[in-house]
């Protein structure tokens, strides 16, 4: 491998030295400054030893010792005026501890997005540098000089906390976006909808979910024998891109036995949307996206009613200089909501619930968090068979008002397996039998900082 990362490294000098010599070029007579050689040699570096650290983060830690006695071969040409001056780099000794940072952890190989390299210390640098044949490291002074500069310039790129950043794999593959607003979601009514019962009626109801997310289609309540009916319902839907995102409503029909019939659909793309601006849809049902190449789609299927708000976070906010409908047009009435309106406003507080350790219990340890917020709860996953169960699921909270001077509430649960019964094995408020580790991902829209969590 030592070849091919020899390679890659020169390469990467290469890049990295060419506009530092062109700054000199044209001064003091420097017509051109090049490498006529360039390779680290034929000895790689030796490990010896390595420490991995322990990390709640999505990433490995590992900080080796590294020794390189190399056998470069760097020679530098300086041209000034009609004299070619010739510089050599021999006997090169790196002695270095790196900090390796492989992050983030991702499902795709080679497993990793990047590697981060720092420095936990200055490294020590060892070398001779001859000039026309001669060694002016001879030269008195000069040695430690160069010394000191070069462990000046090492440190003040890569001493910790300053860190070389490679990327592995590209950004499209392993992004994963964060949330940057609020859809709030009013479905009002539907109206001439399909007969789809014996009855000559329906059973409506909506489900509305966006394009790019995992999580499961929320739904309105069931309108029995309706085809005009009134919800007046709300929801909220996580937004990580307005400009590519799309809300999904479909209309079923409910039956008490086998599938529910697809009454119709349609799609409303989040970029036409104002932010903070309420806007009322009324759109005509489709079978289908593809409105062009079938001709049976142009069926009645009847009109739903919907009001959407898109409220971007407050850092989201900041961004927008202007609305814009997503076709390019822009409306100049618009007025921004001031700072207090937008502190008023919605916000999401993310939960990332990782483990827990030693958890009671003799006969039935099949541990599962409850986390507990302003009435709402959320549940892991049971672990079967564990004291020290790992869960690393990440809950998510929207919020109307600020969360000053509040608690979330975080029970440890066993259940027995096969039946119904339900022991509590630890309240986490009040009882130190066990640790839960949880981990606030993100904060409000806010400039709330603090949370009041309760802990350990």
């Amino acid at each position: 491998m030592w070849p091919y990362l020899d390679k890659a490294v020169c390469a990467r000098i290469r890049s990295m030295t060419e506009p530092i010599f062109a700054e000199y070029i044209g001064k003091f007579q420097i017509e051109a400054i090049e490498f006529d050689n360039l390779s680290l040699g034929t000895l790689p570096p030796e490990i010896h030893g390595l420490k991995v650290c322990e990390t709640n983060e999505n990433e490995l830690v590992m900080e080796p010792a590294v020794r390189w006695a190399g056998n470069p071969n760097i020679v530098l040409v300086l041209k000034l005026l009609s004299f070619r001056i010739t510089l050599q780099l021999v006997d090169l000794q790196i002695f270095a501890a790196p900090r390796i940072t492989l992050k983030p952890l991702v499902p795709t190989l080679p497993c990793f997005a990047a590697v981060v390299v720092s420095l936990l210390e200055k490294p020590e640098v060892d070398f001779g540098m001859t000039i026309l044949g001669g060694d002016i490291m001879a030269i008195p002074g000069l040695y430690q000089f160069v010394q000191k500069t070069i462990k000046k310039q090492v440190a003040s790129l890569y001493h910790w906390p300053q860190t070389l950043e490679i990327p592995i794999l590209d950004a499209a593959t392993v992004a994963v976006k964060k949330p940057v607003g609020i859809l709030h979601v009013k479905i009002v009514r539907a109206q001439k909808l399909l007969k789809k019962d014996i009855l000559g009626t329906s059973d409506p109801y909506v489900k509305l979910f966006l394009t790019g997310e995992s999580l499961p289609a929320k739904k309105t309540t069931i309108k029995k024998r309706n085809l005009n009916p009134e919800w007046n319902e709300k929801f909220k839907l996580i937004v990580k891109d307005p400009q590519s995102q799309v809300l999904h409503l479909q209309v079923y029909d409910w039956d008490k036995v086998g599938t529910h019939d697809h009454l119709g659909m349609q799609l409303v793309p989040l970029k036409t949307l104002t932010p903070y601006e309420t806007t009322e849809f009324n759109l005509d049902l489709l079978k289908h996206t593809n409105i062009i190449t079938d001709p049976q789609d142009k069926k009645k299927r009847g009109n739903i009613v919907v009001e959407l708000t898109y409220a971007p976070f407050r850092e989201e906010s900041i961004k927008i200089d202007g609305p814009q409908d997503g076709y390019g047009r822009q409306e100049s009435g618009f007025d921004r909501p001031s700072d207090s309106e937008l502190f008023s406003g919605a916000g999401l507080l993310s939960v990332m619930v990782q483990g827990a350790e030693d958890v009671e219990g003799e006969r039935h340890n099949n541990p599962y968090a409850v986390v507990l917020f302003r009435g709402e709860t959320k549940k892991t996953k049971m672990i079967k068979r564990t004291r020290d169960p790992l869960w690393n699921e990440e809950f998510q909270f929207m919020l109307e008002e600020p969360p000053l001077n509040e608690n979330i509430h975080i029970d440890v649960m066993s259940k027995r397996t096969g039946i119904s019964f339900r022991s509590k094995v630890c309240n986490f408020l009040h009882s130190h039998c066990g640790i839960l580790s949880v981990m606030l991902v993100s904060q409000t829209i806010f400039n709330v900082g603090i949370f009041g969590i309760c802990g350990y």
